[in-house]
């Protein structure tokens, strides 16, 4: 794997942007809302070759090894409302599905709410997290894009259940070019947040959608049928007594053979 660096990355880039690149760092969501607070324009993005304490969702940690992954967090300072913020995670998750097919060639598919999939296997975790100004109004969102590149080996928790380009057969894949392709995809994407168009997109890569699924809450699982996303990217499930509803958050396991 070609070394991460930021002037490899802005060869890539239509335009220039702020970058930082770091060795080894704890978290790129932890530098980036430092960072953010001290003023970085949006746009922004911090990279680590390796992190040592990378954030996953509900708490849960993420495996990030020396220099076999893409480990990148971006700034943005969007003019959202609070609620319409949240969909900036499904907008990351169409953006790295984009920029891993524009650069790689393999196409994949999106377990709602925040992960890509490959083969039925994860490939990629996103994370974004929100700051507030005093008023209650959104003052920067950070957001962290997790992409298992050449990752060989996961601890055993994790063998069955992740996966890495590499392994799906992506080859020599240069990382700049692929970090510069979600950078400059996720803009676009972004763009559209008002409009939600990229939804659509967003449900046709969907591997959850017309599929028996698991609501989990804590120890709780409950069975549900995935019937659609909305429009606010919400997941519209069917539960056994035929009751519709409409799930913002939590996460979901899914059932049966779902490749």
């Amino acid at each position: 794997m070609e070394r991460i660096s930021a002037e490899q990355i802005r060869n890539w880039l239509s335009e220039d942007r702020e970058l930082v690149v770091y060795d080894e760092i704890d978290s790129t969501n932890n530098a980036a809302k430092q960072w953010a607070r001290e003023g970085a324009p949006d746009g922004s993005a911090v990279i680590a070759l390796r992190q040592t304490a990378g954030k996953g969702r509900l708490g849960r940690s993420f495996y990030s090894p020396n220099a076999t992954g893409i480990y990148l967090t971006v700034i943005l300072r969007p003019t959202l409302s609070v609620e319409q913020s949240t969909l900036v995670t499904s907008a990351a998750a169409v953006a790295t599905a984009r920029a891993i097919e524009r650069v790689t060639g393999i196409s994949v598919k999106i377990k709602w709410v925040n992960d890509l999939y490959l083969g039925g296997k994860k490939l990629c975790g996103i994370l974004a997290e929100s700051a507030l100004l005093p008023g209650g109004k959104l003052d920067y969102l950070v957001v962290g894009i997790g992409v298992n590149v050449s990752t060989d080996s996961f601890p055993p928790e994790l063998s069955e259940i992740a996966t890495s380009l590499a392994a799906a057969g992506g080859g020599e894949i240069d990382c700049n070019h692929l970090i510069a392709a979600i950078l400059e995809e996720f803009e676009q994407v972004c763009a559209q947040l008002e409009t939600r168009e990229y939804l659509e997109e967003y449900k046709a890569r969907s591997c959850v959608l017309g599929k028996p699924v698991q609501l989990v809450r804590g120890e709780e699982l409950q069975e549900a049928f995935a019937l659609d996303i909305d429009r606010d990217a919400h997941l519209v499930v069917r539960l056994p007594d035929g009751d519709v509803r409409t799930v913002s958050s939590g996460e979901i396991s899914l059932k049966g053979d779902w490749r």
